[in-house]
């Protein structure tokens, strides 16, 4: 559910092209503007708007955004001008050189097997390289493992649960951490890998009636660092994607300084997904909304973007 405010009256690609050319003009760049115009389109109009822009001026405007604009606001328009799985593409790749491995795995943990397809296949296309080789280099352990087989099996996105494998998946998961000395990781990474999102939140149903908790306290309890945000994440988007990423923004925005970085790629990647509903989670949980959380902790015309993505 979008929160991106598309004037009412359809407008020509041509005049926004023309009114972000002379806002790059003359001295300085005239940064009102292109908040105004790139924060209200959506990913189509911004797809003709770049077509447009190099039809009209033989540049591409995202290489002219990036001479005029700078600092955390660049960053953000730039990645909110790509299409989603292209912002995807490039979220993983950023995190994987930095060695942002929570970002990384939040981003392809928190995807659908049919988004997770699309972004390897933009990847591959973007970079010269498979996601597969990056993830050999930049992982290890039973982590890789997981977001290795996290990426190449193709999951049911339905609803339909099957009530018996949800009991018997408990009881595995059960005996496979809890239940026994040492945990055994491989079978963890089966069961997350290969189930529904549907599926796995029967499961953790029918962990909880048999063993008093739910998965996320079994997981805290038998598996450690980025192993266990990975799972984590897993079971916590099966539940409520829009009850995580509240969490994650939370976070984000927490103690002394701010993680601009989670705070743009959340922000910019669920707009046009779900951020109704996270907005709806934050107020629920924090007893405050968002946007004022937002306003309190960035500023200038960094926080005008993001404002204006968020909506009212």
């Amino acid at each position: 559910m979008s929160t991106v405010n598309i004037p009412p009256v359809p407008l020509s690609p041509r005049d926004d092209v023309v009114q972000l050319h002379k806002a790059f003009k003359g001295f300085g760049c005239d940064t009102t503007t292109v908040i105004n115009i790139l924060a209200h389109r959506d990913a189509t109009q911004r797809g003709f708007i770049m077509q447009e822009y190099r039809a009209l001026y033989s540049e591409d405007i995202l290489h002219r955004l990036s001479k005029e604009l700078s600092g955390k606001l660049e960053d953000a328009v730039l990645l909110w001008m790509q299409d989603p799985a292209s912002r995807d593409a490039v979220v993983l790749r950023q995190a994987l050189t930095a060695n942002d491995l929570r970002g990384a795995t939040e981003v392809i943990c928190s995807r659908t097997p049919s988004q997770i397809q699309t972004f390897k296949q933009i990847y591959h296309a973007k970079f010269g390289t498979y996601l597969e080789h990056d993830l050999e280099k930049h992982t290890s352990g039973d982590h890789k493992k997981l977001l290795l087989a996290y990426i190449s099996i193709l999951r049911y996105e339905g609803y339909e649960v099957d009530a018996m494998m949800a009991e018997n998946d408990a009881k595995t998961l059960y005996r496979a951490g809890e239940k026994r000395l040492g945990t055994d990781e491989d079978m963890f990474i089966r069961i997350f890998s290969e189930r529904s999102r549907a599926q796995l939140a029967a499961t953790d149903l029918a962990y909880n009636r048999m063993h008093g908790h739910n998965l996320e306290k079994a997981i805290k309890k038998e598996t450690s660092g980025v192993f266990a945000y990975a799972l984590l994440t897993i079971v916590r988007c099966a539940e409520n994607p829009a009850k995580y990423f509240a969490k994650v923004l939370r976070k984000a925005m927490k103690g002394m300084g701010t993680d601009d970085t989670t705070l743009i790629r959340v922000i910019v990647t669920r707009v046009e997904i779900d951020m109704q509903y996270i907005k709806a989670e934050y107020q629920k949980k924090y007893k405050k909304s968002l946007v004022d959380a937002l306003h309190s902790e960035t500023s200038g015309n960094y926080r005008k973007f993001l404002l204006a993505l968020l909506g009212p």
